[in-house]
């Protein structure tokens, strides 16, 4: 048994979803976004394998032609001349679950984040309930662990690079949306740049009011100040320290946040291509890629898929995650 989601569907597409939900046993399918005309033909579709909150929850990805990598084979730009990106939503807002795109795993699904043995969710800090954006990440890039950015110093993170998308849609964990980049944030996390890039979805109704990080303030006041808080404090509630940001914790505008997205994005295309150092904990697979020596055939992708486990009902979430916790703003 499989739950298939369709994540961004164009008419054409609508008699393959047909036969694709009469092959299931129990399916959810929805249609939550076309993208935009560069790759019209283009859909996504999220599969959740396994029980959510378990330690075999996988959410795979697939397009008409069957499973593909969120992280390799979903392009970066759905329409690279309006300067609008994918994002693939991992966490939806207002959700406590840490769920990530696994880079170890062939064709990189979704899974919940693990620590010392258990599995993690985020805390709610006072006033914040979970995560207060829907969080994620751009496909097609990755944050290289072996450079050292010039402005802050610090090396990247070793993961594609992440977004909060601040529009008002709840989106759902496997969307796959197409975002305006209007700034980002750069978090220092344990010494690593970990870039949170600040944009919106282009269907938001504020969309057409926001080109850039100034704008934020204007149309969601308060929200820049509640989001660098947000970061600098989730982690005390597990006995870290507060996160720390560079540039005093500024965010910087839509040019600076683009020259760092096309940065990571080339650090990918070398990564995918085998030519990034010490990139072995990551996972190549593709089916798209075509200078990549992990591309493989379609088969092989869907026979991983196969061997998923089967979709199953949800597991409790801890009491515990409900629990506030009252910090002051250290």
């Amino acid at each position: 048994m499989s739950v298939t989601r369709v994540l961004a569907a164009s008419p054409r597409c609508l008699s393959f979803v047909k036969t694709l939900c009469a092959s299931v046993g129990i399916v959810h399918v929805r249609k939550v976004t076309t993208v935009t005309e560069t790759i019209r033909s283009k859909m996504f579709i999220a599969e959740e394998r396994g029980s959510p909150f378990a330690p075999d929850y996988r959410v795979y990805f697939k397009d008409e032609s069957g499973p593909v990598s969120p992280l390799h084979d979903i392009p970066l730009w759905a329409d690279r001349g309006r300067r609008e990106a994918h994002m693939v939503v991992e966490v939806p807002r207002w959700s406590n679950a840490k769920m990530e795109i696994s880079l170890g795993e062939p064709l990189n699904p979704i899974k919940q984040d693990v620590k010392k043995g258990a599995l993690r969710f985020v805390a709610n800090v006072f006033p914040h309930h979970g995560y207060i954006w829907n969080y994620g990440a751009l496909p097609q890039t990755w944050e290289n662990p072996q450079h050292v950015d010039p402005a802050t110093q610090a090396r990247g993170d070793n993961d594609p690079i992440d977004v909060i998308e601040i529009g008002e849609r709840v989106a759902a964990r496997g969307d796959v949306i197409t975002v305006k980049i209007l700034g980002t944030l750069a978090l220092i996390d344990e010494g690593e740049t970990d870039w949170k890039l600040i944009a919106i979805d282009v269907k938001d109704p504020a969309a057409a009011r926001m080109n850039d990080v100034a704008d934020v303030e204007t149309v969601f006041p308060g929200l820049l100040r509640a989001t660098v808080e947000w970061f600098r404090l989730y982690k005390v509630p597990d006995g870290k320290p507060v996160n720390q940001f560079a540039f005093d914790g500024e965010a910087k505008d839509a040019a600076f946040a683009h020259r760092v997205v096309d940065e990571v994005h080339e650090f990918w295309k070398a990564l995918v291509a085998g030519e990034a150092a010490d990139a072995s904990d990551i996972c190549k697979m593709n089916v798209s890629v075509a200078n990549s020596a992990a591309r493989v055939e379609r088969g092989e992708a869907a026979r991983v898929l196969a061997g998923a486990p089967p979709a199953a009902l949800p597991q409790d979430i801890p009491a515990s995650v409900d629990k506030w916790h009252y910090l002051s703003s250290l």
